[in-house]
């Protein structure tokens, strides 16, 4: 199912201009066409992965694998941006209802730590090579047949995962959930939070900080969290229980998973305008040199079981989690200066993401009972999910802030020019500080749980 979240995401953009010619859609109508499946899916993980813990995970996959052939095939009869928008946030439901189980089922499977790591990278792996071959496998199919083809194969992929879990993955057992009432209140506002969180990066970006609109987003959303956590600590059976989110496994988890995707998300921003717009490289050439990414990402899997092997789980995330840190100071500081400097940054956060991503969401389920496995799950996601516009948001708002005039512009100033560069450098070391306080956050919580494993050894020695 990480397939079809990443495949769905890469192979409908090459599609937009299309998009936009046959349906008369506008810029912003079209952003939404993307945009809120990102919304959808991310705003609604918390609350279904919660569901899923409590009626079973493998049956809210199946019903979430139905709505998305459902959806799918509703493309079909498209006439309208509207209705081309409203099946995209359709399919963000079923990508909420089953991406978390994924992980969760996965990890229930599964009783060793070692064996655990080699399913979720399997996981991860598919799903990146979807991310990978999702624009060349779109362009190919325009070629030759209407764009409403690149939804339509989310159909056969629904059916096999549903036939593949139906029938090869046993239904969750008693003692693996729990009968704790559904918070709905909890779940209105965690929904909310995200969903505020998930759209203010998008007006920062789209109407620029000057507009008051993306600041009181950011209030609302600041508001509504606060409500949230006042409601889980005083509600009887709370939709999240913050007491287990402060476990040290399962808080040193969620950081070392949020560095990569605040990385990952502002870095192929600045590098995709840095490219395009200042050194004037056409899109075909930019994506070549965006290149090194996604090889690490897919190769990367190979490195993953030998290093968790030789340094242990929690190693592995403070080192591929540094990986990331690296990578952002090199473009900070050195990104200016040419082409190799960005491709070492871009292989360093691709090769620490591609670590962190599998070691991290492993220690976030170890740290949980099992009958939060979903949960878990649903939270290393929104983690990365949240980390993700906030990355964006950073680099768009720092650029707004130092570069004057329209940054599309096909002919800059020399002034826009020295503009430019200084706000990349700026947005580049921002970004760094920022990874770097989740991942000294995420250190400082891991080694609270190595100092209770060696305290628990000494006593029992003390106790022999």
């Amino acid at each position: 199912m990480f397939l079809f979240e990443m495949l769905d995401n890469s192979i409908l953009n090459v599609a937009l201009p299309t998009i936009g010619r046959e349906l008369s859609a506008s810029a912003t109508v079209l952003q939404w066409v993307t945009g809120v499946y990102a919304v959808v899916f991310g705003g609604l993980m918390l609350a279904l992965g919660a569901l899923a813990d409590r009626v079973g995970r493998r049956k809210v996959m199946l019903v979430g694998l139905v709505l998305l052939g459902v959806a799918s095939l509703a493309t079909a009869l498209v006439t309208t941006a509207e209705q081309l928008i409203a099946i995209r946030a359709a399919m963000g439901v079923a990508a909420a209802m089953t991406t978390p189980g994924s992980l969760a089922l996965a990890f229930r499977l599964f009783d060793d730590d070692g064996l655990r790591v080699r399913a979720t990278t399997l996981i991860s792996t598919v799903g990146l090579v979807g991310l990978a071959i999702g624009p060349t496998a779109g362009g190919f199919v325009l070629a030759f047949a209407p764009w409403r083809v690149l939804l339509l194969v989310n159909v056969p992929i629904a059916a096999l995962a549903f036939i593949g879990i139906r029938h090869g993955i046993p239904a969750d057992k008693a003692d693996e959930l729990h009968r704790d009432p559904i918070d709905g209140a909890g779940a209105l506002l965690g929904t909310a939070t995200i969903v505020l969180t998930l759209v203010a990066p998008t007006l920062f970006v789209d109407v620029g900080a000057a507009s008051p609109m993306p600041w009181l987003t950011t209030a609302a959303a600041m508001v509504v969290a606060v409500l949230f956590v006042l409601r889980e600590r005083s509600a009887r059976c709370p939709l999240l229980d913050l007491e287990l989110v402060a476990r040290p496994l399962v808080s040193s988890g969620l950081a070392f998973k949020a560095a990569p995707g605040l990385a990952t998300a502002g870095l192929g921003y600045l590098v995709t305008l840095q490219l395009q717009l200042d050194w004037g490289w056409t899109p075909a050439r930019a994506a070549v040199g965006m290149a090194p990414q996604v090889v690490v990402l897919i190769a990367g899997g190979a490195l993953i079981g030998p290093l968790v092997t030789r340094v242990g789980l929690d190693k592995a995330a403070w080192l591929s989690a540094g990986a990331v840190v690296c990578g952002l100071a090199v473009y900070g500081l050195l990104g200016r200066f040419g082409y190799v400097w960005i491709a070492l940054a871009l292989m360093l956060v691709s090769a620490g993401m591609r670590v962190v991503g599998v070691v991290a969401g492993t220690n976030v389920m170890r740290g949980l009972p099992a009958d939060r496995t979903t949960t878990g799950a649903a939270l290393v996601d929104t983690a990365s999910e949240v980390t993700t516009g906030i990355g964006v948001a950073v680099s768009g708002t720092i650029l707004a802030a130092f570069f004057t005039g329209d940054i599309a512009t096909s002919h800059w100033s020399p002034h826009q020019t020295s503009e430019f560069r200084e706000a990349v450098t700026w947005a580049g070391l921002a970004l760094t500080v920022l990874a770097a306080g989740l991942v000294g956050w995420g250190i400082v919580r891991a080694r609270r749980v190595a100092d209770s494993a060696n305290t628990s050894s000494v006593a029992d020695v003390d106790g022999r």
